[in-house]
């Protein structure tokens, strides 16, 4: 078959570079070719994995005994043009930067808070990627997948993906029923960009403060992502990572008052009042928060480091990135330094907070 190898070495494929070798290893850019690897699969009994970008995967020492299929269906189209909308259809193996930067080119807003994000288009409904005060969940209208078991292409309409915060029905309980192999895009047609986020508001009120376009709105975005080594880079080591290794916590209001009245009361009286980061939504407390429709989103970030770890704590070849609190770099160890370290930090977090942080990577 086309683009059928054997024993690749799967730590190429990903940003964090790790993981052993797969025994196959097929990149499909057809539907066609996707739907031959799976027949092919199924005939020798191979248990497969479905990979994107590889920003968002983590592959075992031991690698991967099956066979690994890479999405690399290409293409952005213009699919409808309305009076103030577009629907823009972006195949599964397009990068995600590629397609946010032709939206910005082409005036086209809803997405330019996400740039710099790495990974594929495929990737973006199934954890509902979101950044600065957008998340795909606003734009998507349909993803398109295929059934594995049936080979046959499913179309899903924004209120079937069960989108919730860094989640959807293809991450949680149809994780390995459908491949994504296009997602069609609403985007408004006039170029005004929305800003919710404060920290991206309060930069962009520093350089700009009025006739904000979205190519202003992009390279601020990837301004402050490369400041904090999320973007990739192969000149910058803590880039070496899976962007984000911990999901933020979202809690209910009551919820959250709870906690934070346990560490103003002293429960936790090493933290009470430390660490004073704060956006505009949590300007009366010493905790970083931000309210979400889904709740209140509590920043893991700072629990790590309020927990005891410092930007750059390194262990074993693995490490806390010196820019965020957040990422998880190889430093030239192995998955299973990486794993232990991310153990490490939740159990240190749970024994300080009683709250469990939750892996956003998948580990293979």
């Amino acid at each position: 078959m086309h683009n059928f190898k054997e024993n690749v070495i799967l730590a190429n494929y990903t940003t964090i570079k790790l993981g052993g070798t797969a025994k196959y290893f097929c990149e499909c850019k057809t539907e066609k070719e996707l739907v031959d690897c799976l027949k092919l699969a199924d005939e020798k009994q191979l248990k497969t994995h479905i990979l994107g970008g590889g920003s968002n995967t983590v592959f075992s020492d031991s690698g991967f005994d099956g066979l690994v299929i890479k999405t690399g269906m290409k293409g952005i189209e213009l699919h409808n043009d309305f009076k103030d909308n577009v629907i823009i259809k972006v195949s599964a193996g397009e990068e995600w930067d590629d397609f946010v930067k032709y939206c910005v080119e082409n005036k086209y807003s809803g997405v330019e808070c996400l740039s710099g994000i790495p990974g594929s288009a495929g990737a973006s409904p199934i954890q509902n990627i979101g950044a600065y005060g957008q998340e795909v969940k606003d734009t998507i209208i349909f993803v398109k997948a295929l059934d594995r078991k049936t080979c046959k292409s499913v179309m899903f309409a924004n209120e079937d993906c069960l989108f919730g915060y860094r989640t959807s029905r293809f991450k949680n309980i149809d994780k390995e029923k459908y491949i994504v192999t296009e997602v069609l895009f609403k985007l408004k047609k006039d170029g005004n960009p929305e800003i919710k986020y404060p920290e991206l508001e309060k930069k962009l009120n520093e350089k700009y403060k009025s006739d904000l376009s979205l190519s202003i709105v992009r390279n601020v975005v990837i301004e402050l992502r490369k400041k904090k080594a999320m973007v990739v880079d192969e000149s910058e080591p803590d880039s070496v990572s899976c962007g984000s290794f911990f999901v933020n916590l979202v809690l209910s209001e009551t919820e959250f008052q709870n906690f934070y009245e346990q560490i103003e009361n002293g429960k936790w009286p090493a933290v009470a009042g430390a660490n004073n980061a704060k956006t505009e939504n949590s300007e009366k407390h010493s905790i970083p928060f931000y309210k979400t429709s889904d709740g209140v989103k509590l920043s893991a970030a700072w629990l790590i480091e309020n927990a005891g770890f410092k930007k750059g704590y390194t262990k074993n070849g693995a490490g806390i990135s010196a820019k965020h609190s957040l990422a998880l770099v190889n430093r030239g160890g192995t998955t299973a330094d990486l794993l232990k370290l991310a153990k490490e930090i939740q159990e240190k977090v749970f024994e300080k907070f009683r709250v469990k942080l939750i892996r956003e990577p998948e580990v293979i």
